[in-house]
């Protein structure tokens, strides 16, 4: 077999960004793939037909991240300094336009709905992160982005209210500068909220809520000597990987924080955030904010305080060995995801190549070399148990589905569904404004 055909190729490209596309994400169940640009235009794709079903300018400028909240809501972060939430259900698709953003012609696209506005810092380049919130006190969804005066803060909302939760700082321990925040993640780690940041000065820290406001910080290396320019967690939550603008991949720990206090034993402990930080216990420091405010700038500006390091009721040893640092010889390597299954990882790379990696043995497993020029977004689809769903999710019938059947009972449309949601898409966007959709292990 000669190297032509043993090569991987796209199973197919997607054509319509004017410019480079910056971010990608699956939504609903895989069958949208949905595309942001560096003029703030927004592509969602229907993978059964490999069509746009919608399109709209979101932003004024570059799209830093985008994401879905369940299945009607899309979530997108521009440089505009607005982090949207859109109401974008199948049925709203009908009224909206499909026009690419390479055709010039059309009219100004209508907008879907608009649920919520966040204004916020995008000076960094960061894209937001997005987690759950507490099932049982608030629900909803919280939002992390780089706070507004000081960027290597990270300030937490809560959605629908808008409400800002917390202002974490996280204090560098080696008394170097961080730089800015440049990466985020936050989810749950054994029910305690944990956030991740990355930082220009290629550091990485993982801080937990402990308990009053404050943060403990679990996790803090410096294994990049460049900007840390993405991370991502594995399904399990127990660990995260980064990638710089140098060229190490690296393996860290997510160690599990202490236990929230309940209320009465935080009423006890009233000099929880005074003890100065010492050298086995780093924290970073929490603010509530009024809610009628709570998203705008001006609130930010007139709320900051100084960070309040905090008391524990045993030393916390923080952790400052990763588990595994890899050089790949290729630098630049951004927009880093792990795959569902927590079996493989992809890179999007400043040299035009997607390469694929074993989250085990942190090994290049594949090279996918199709875009000419610089690639920066790549996504995976994310594969769950099988689902009985209604065809309304696609087909526009409120009669149920089930994709569990076999292919011959299944019409040619639901077939179509069934192969969208059940492949291990990976999309990969690209300077030249393409997608490149590819399929394998």
């Amino acid at each position: 077999m000669s190297s032509s055909e043993q090569a991987p190729a796209p199973k197919s490209v997607l054509r319509g960004h004017e410019s480079q596309v910056h971010v990608a994400a699956f939504v609903r169940h895989n069958q949208r793939l949905a595309t942001g640009d560096a003029e703030g235009y927004v592509v969602l794709w229907d993978l059964t037909i490999r069509r746009p079903r919608a399109v709209w300018r979101a932003h004024t400028s570059a799209i830093l991240g985008i994401a879905s909240w369940g299945d009607d809501k899309i979530i997108t972060h521009g440089r505009d300094h607005r982090l949207v939430v859109w109401k974008l259900t199948h049925d709203d698709e009908a009224g909206l336009s499909i026009a690419l953003p390479l055709d010039k012609s059309v009219p100004p696209r209508p907008e879907p709905w608009v649920l919520h506005i966040l204004n916020v810092n995008t000076m960094n380049f960061c894209a937001f992160a997005a987690g759950p919130g507490r099932e049982e006190v608030e629900g909803g969804l919280l939002v992390a982005v780089p706070n507004t005066l000081a960027s290597e803060s990270i300030d937490i909302y809560h959605l629908p209210s808008q409400i800002r939760q917390h202002t974490v700082h996280i204090p560098d321990h080696s008394k170097q500068n961080t730089g800015m925040a440049m990466a985020l993640a936050l989810l749950w780690r054994a029910d305690i909220l944990t956030l991740i940041v990355g930082y220009e000065s290629g550091m990485t820290a993982v801080v937990q809520e402990s308990s009053a406001g404050c943060w403990d910080v679990t996790y803090q290396s410096r294994p990049h000597s460049q900007p840390v320019l993405s991370l991502d967690t594995s399904p399990a939550s127990d660990y995260f990987l980064t990638s710089g603008a140098d060229a190490l991949l690296v393996k860290h720990p997510i160690p599990e924080g202490r236990p929230l206090l309940t209320n009465n034993q935080q009423k006890s402990n009233t000099t929880l955030c005074e003890m100065p930080i010492g050298a086995e216990n780093f924290a970073g420091s929490s603010q509530s904010i009024a809610p009628p405010e709570a998203s705008l700038p001006s609130s930010a500006l007139a709320g900051e305080t100084q960070p309040t390091p905090a008391k524990s009721g045993q030393p916390l040893k923080v952790v400052t060995t990763p588990l595994k640092v890899v050089n790949t010889k290729h630098s630049g390597q951004q927009s880093l995801q792990i795959r569902s299954d927590g079996k493989i990882f992809a890179t999007a790379g400043w040299d035009s190549k997607i390469r694929v990696y074993s989250t085990k043995t942190m090994s290049e497993l594949a090279v996918l070399k199709w875009h000419e020029v610089g690639c920066f977004a790549t996504a995976f689809a994310d594969i769950g148990p099988p689902q009985v769903s209604k065809k309304s999710d696609s087909l526009g019938s409120e009669h149920g589905t089930d994709i569990t059947a076999p292919n011959s009972a299944l019409s040619v449309k639901e077939r179509r569904v069934r192969h969208a949601r059940e492949t291990h898409w990976l999309a990969a966007g690209s300077k030249d404004g393409k997608v490149s959709l590819w399929d394998i292990y």
